[in-house]
């Protein structure tokens, strides 16, 4: 089946093809255009055959264009409209040869519109959806879980595998050195020591050092590795992570202070996701009591075709 190009297409494809000699210095970016504020029944056009396109048509083609063309067409009302009466003298054109009744025209037309009325009804499943306000409130309670945040205040001990001496006059630690110093460390700390002291004095992360060992506040969506994730979604508040390997250091995390997102915050995510669950669900049912009779083991491969394909 062949593809053609979709509606406002024409407009783009001659404005892509204006020779360079032709075409005009490449001006500043200008500002978006505006739906001219005219009523619905104002006329803007009358095409060849008398048919009148007003103001509510112009909007109504506007809203099913293509987001890249929408632009285009505001900016260059002119131009859409030569464009718009030029396919449509065309569709008729094509109805009065009878293209639409003979291959591939026809076919083509049943596949859009099944595909068009498909996602119509998509759409509109998804707009009819509705979420009740204590769904919401349950569903935090049930997914609290996930809007957890801690604060976290960290020691890093770096290690490396090259012993040369740095311009601090130290050797680097080994894996096994940096393991052994952070263990301690958290020893101590678990002892009482005070975690910011032990930051200034100890930590190689100069960024987190000078704010009092200040790492970051954390969510469980948050885009860290997974060993630093599961450590810090593990601890109470006060508590200290016993020494996470990284690749370059261990870490010493601590629980500075845990929160939750209070739902007035997350209530938009909430929703949109019972929305998805519901839709999900609908979509996922309708599919399986969609019934097809396979009636030809050939077709599906599941046996050899006979010489003649019958």
């Amino acid at each position: 089946m062949k593809a053609y190009l979709p509606l406002f297409f024409c407009l783009s494809s001659v404005w892509a093809q204006t020779p360079q000699s032709m075409a005009a210095p490449t001006p500043s970016p200008a500002p978006a255009a505006t739906m001219p504020d005219l009523p619905d029944n104002k006329v803007i056009a009358v095409f060849e055959d008398g048919q009148q396109f007003t103001m509510g048509d112009f909007r109504k083609a506007y809203a099913v264009l293509p987001p890249q063309n929408q632009q285009l067409a505001i900016r260059d009302r002119k131009m859409f409209l030569q464009q718009w009466a030029f396919m449509r003298k065309l569709s008729q054109m094509a109805e009065k040869d009878g293209l639409d009744k003979t291959s591939p025209g026809r076919e083509t037309l049943e596949y859009y519109r099944m595909m068009v009325l498909s996602q119509i009804k998509l759409q509109n499943q998804v707009d009819s959806m509705a979420v009740e306000p204590a769904e919401i409130v349950k569903q935090y309670d049930l997914t609290k879980e996930k809007y957890r945040q801690v604060k976290v205040k960290a020691i890093y001990i770096a290690f490396s595998s090259d012993s040369t001496t740095g311009s601090d006059g130290k050797k680097p630690l080994t894996e096994d050195q940096a393991k052994a110093k952070a263990t301690k460390l958290l020893a101590q700390i678990r002892g009482g020591g005070d975690f910011v002291k032990l930051v200034k004095e100890n930590s190689d992360d100069e960024t987190s050092r000078s704010k009092n060992g200040d790492f970051a506040t954390l969510r469980p969506s948050d885009n860290v590795p997974d060993a630093v994730r599961s450590a810090v979604f593990s601890l109470k508040q006060g508590e200290v992570s016993e020494p996470v390997r990284q690749p370059n250091g261990y870490y010493l995390l601590r629980a500075d202070e845990v929160t939750y997102r209070p739902l007035s915050q997350v209530r938009d995510e909430i929703f949109q996701e019972l929305k998805n669950q519901q839709y999900s669900k609908w979509l996922d049912q309708a599919n399986r009591n969609t019934k097809v009779e396979y009636t030809s083991p050939e077709f599906l491969g599941l046996t050899p075709l006979t010489p003649t394909g019958k």
